[in-house]
């Protein structure tokens, strides 16, 4: 599996895009910096920030990216090519947010509810998920992505379905009125392209969800999109909806990038909601390949609904926040064995991609096995003191 060029991994109208992003860089401060892409050159605007939460306030955000005033710090193939080396080399790409919060939108489209549904009664088993799969599709009977959220038609079949014993926790952030909002990372915990995601040890059925990212900032205002990969634990959510936290929040669990593509005359949130997001896993150990597709139209809460769910007079995020909008691609491709479903093996190259933004690039490891984070707001401090 060779590394991809800028080509694979940067939007197709590269010309027309504003992008914004992180990088290491190496010297007498070690620490990030913010950076453009400028002509194929990657420009220093650390200037202009000094963070990132700071850089998307700015009313003049669009005019600052496109003077792309500062430091060159060499070409963006060069870039790319040190942040897929087994050891990055400064400097390399981090994931494109820092101090913002991160939060995360689940059972926003009709294929991934049903599979939380059936994550829930499998109880963690995935050998149950098959027959469980065919059962609540009889048993629902009926096109969920056809069902406005909160909608009468969605009251309706919520009392069908609590009749017959067939209701769900996850039917209710799917169908109801209010939408599943949670917190997936830490501020600075997020890995960028190139860098491996984590599983935790004790999880033995999981999958990457590929999903469009909003950065939004303290005003609720969309400043632009990136890709992410929520790495998820289906046995440990499956056991227990209250083990959400340890199910997607650990170590290097949350992938971000590779830039931030801003809003602009050429993409906007009508961009974000034409959005096809496809995924690409392929092995290491067994040459599995596994392709699909996340179709944002298929959504089931409009973007920016989600957005007002998660920020405004109700909840306030003074650094803003970076916002996962959620997936309808989960894997069920048999991989080790039949009625065995999706797992993923160590080694796994996965790549979530669009044209409009590019591709996200990482290989799987173990939580425990990455490299600890230990870059937190405090060293971000630190480092920003001494430039």
């Amino acid at each position: 599996m060779n590394p991809l060029s800028s080509t694979d991994t940067l939007p197709a109208d590269l010309g027309n895009a504003l992008l914004v992003g992180r990088v290491w860089l190496e010297g007498s401060h070690p620490g990030p910096a913010l950076v453009t892409v400028n002509n194929g050159q990657v420009i220093d605007i650390t200037a202009y920030g000094p963070t990132m939460a700071d850089l998307l306030e700015r009313d003049d955000l669009q005019a600052v990216v496109q003077r792309a005033e500062g430091p060159n710090l060499g070409s963006v193939e060069a870039l790319l090519e040190n942040s897929q080396l087994p050891q990055p080399q400064a400097p390399y790409l981090l994931a494109p947010c820092d101090v913002q919060a991160v939060k995360a939108c689940g059972v926003t489209f009709a294929v991934s509810l049903l599979e939380r549904v059936i994550e829930e009664q499998a109880g963690g088993d995935p050998a149950r998920a098959v027959e469980l799969r065919n059962d609540l599709q009889a048993l629902i009977g009926t096109d969920l992505s056809k069902i406005a959220p909160g909608s009468e038609e969605a009251m309706s079949l919520k009392k069908a379905l609590q009749a017959r014993g067939g209701w769900s926790q996850y039917m209710e952030v799917g169908i109801g009125p209010d939408a599943e909002v949670f917190t997936k990372a830490q501020p600075l915990s997020s890995v960028g392209f190139g860098t491996p995601v984590g599983l935790h040890p004790s999880s033995q059925w999981n999958n990457p969800e590929p999903e469009i990212v909003l950065a939004v900032d303290s005003r609720g205002q969309v400043r632009g999109a990136t890709l992410g990969n929520d790495v998820n634990l289906r046995d440990v959510e499956g056991r227990s909806a209250l083990l959400l936290g340890k199910a997607k929040d650990n170590n290097a669990s949350c992938s971000i990038g590779p830039f931030i593509r801003l809003f602009d005359d050429h993409f906007d949130i009508d961009s974000v909601r034409n959005c096809q997001v496809s995924l690409r896993i392929e092995g290491e150990d067994d040459d599995f390949l596994l392709q699909g597709e996340s179709d944002m139209r298929e959504i089931s809460r409009d973007p920016l609904d989600l957005v007002s769910q998660t920020i405004g007079d109700h909840h306030q995020y003074p650094d803003g926040c970076m916002l996962f909008l959620g997936t309808m691609f989960s894997p069920i491709q048999d991989r080790d064995g039949e009625g065995q479903g999706f797992t993923h093996h160590l080694g796994d190259r996965v790549t979530i991609a669009t044209p409009a933004l590019g591709a996200l690039v990482n290989r799987v490891g173990r939580s425990d096995q990455l490299p600890p984070w230990t870059y937190g707001i405090r060293e971000l401090m630190r480092h920003l003191a001494r430039r």
